[in-house]
């Protein structure tokens, strides 16, 4: 006869656990089998494990706040769209003051902006205007338009949904990365300042390379867009953006490199 005594104690040990509670509240309070309350915990998980987690305490001046995920979709509703649990620092008495007393009441904000969205980002995140104004500053949604337009006069990229997505009329970022580009900075640098991955920030370059190639060859607007698959509006800002910049002396050389290869490489196809 086998002696199953060991065997049982661990199941009785492994029973007295909160999950089975909860699980035998599922499977006798709802008359659901174990394997539904099974996937009920699951999901029960994936939704609050942020906040069962011991070791992602909130430090003094943090909040935790619901936002949306960067992986949610713009064609979605807000209430489809996937969200994800952050921590953002609305406090920080060491870094706070020294601003406040430099800059004021707004450069403290403006500070306290760049920095929740950063932190936003860095875990997954965006924030919206109405999280700024209505969730977390309890300000006017104007108030922090103002500020928005203050960073983008000052090439200053703040990764919220509206730039990081590309809702409504705003394309910062793109036009961003260009005028850093044209400054001199190299990709990983602007990566680093325009919070995008090395490779988007070289396809942008790319894209506004091609978009001055193809203006310069005679193209118009909206054969521009459809070749390069960009709209019709980006084709326009890259092209004034072009005009209006100064290049560094390496990057206007990079550039005409460009321009000339594409020009020879034209007259050969021509030619044969």
């Amino acid at each position: 006869m086998i002696n199953n005594s060991s065997t049982d104690r661990w199941i009785r040990l492994e029973s007295k656990s909160l999950d089975q509670q909860f699980l035998n509240e599922i499977i006798h309070g709802l008359n659901c089998s174990p394997f539904e309350a099974s996937a009920v915990l699951d999901t029960v998980y994936n939704v609050f494990g942020s906040y069962f987690d011991s070791g992602a305490s909130l430090k003094h001046g943090q909040i935790r706040l619901q936002v949306l995920s960067i992986e949610a979709k713009i064609s979605q509703s807000i209430s489809e769209s996937k969200q994800i649990s952050v921590i953002l620092t609305l406090n920080d008495d060491k870094e706070d003051l020294k601003i406040r007393k430099k800059d004021g009441v707004i450069g403290l904000r403006r500070h306290k902006i760049q920095r929740v969205c950063q932190e936003a980002f860095d875990q997954g995140g965006l924030l919206t205007v109405e999280d700024l104004a209505y969730r977390i500053f309890n300000c006017g949604a104007k108030t922090i338009c103002r500020d928005l337009a203050y960073f983008r006069k000052n090439d200053i990229f703040v990764p919220l949904r509206s730039t990081v997505k590309d809702v409504g009329r705003t394309l910062s970022h793109r036009l961003l990365i260009i005028k850093l580009w044209a400054q001199g900075k190299e990709y990983s640098e602007i990566s680093l300042n325009a919070c995008h991955s090395l490779s988007a920030v070289q396809n942008y370059v790319d894209k506004f390379k091609r978009t001055v190639a193809l203006v310069k060859e005679g193209y118009d607007i909206n054969r521009i867009s459809f070749l390069l698959r960009i709209s019709t509006s980006l084709v326009e800002q890259y092209v004034n953006l072009y005009h209006r910049l100064d290049f560094a002396a390496h990057q206007e050389e990079e550039l005409n490199g460009f321009l000339k290869k594409r020009l020879t490489s034209n007259n050969q196809e021509a030619s044969s």
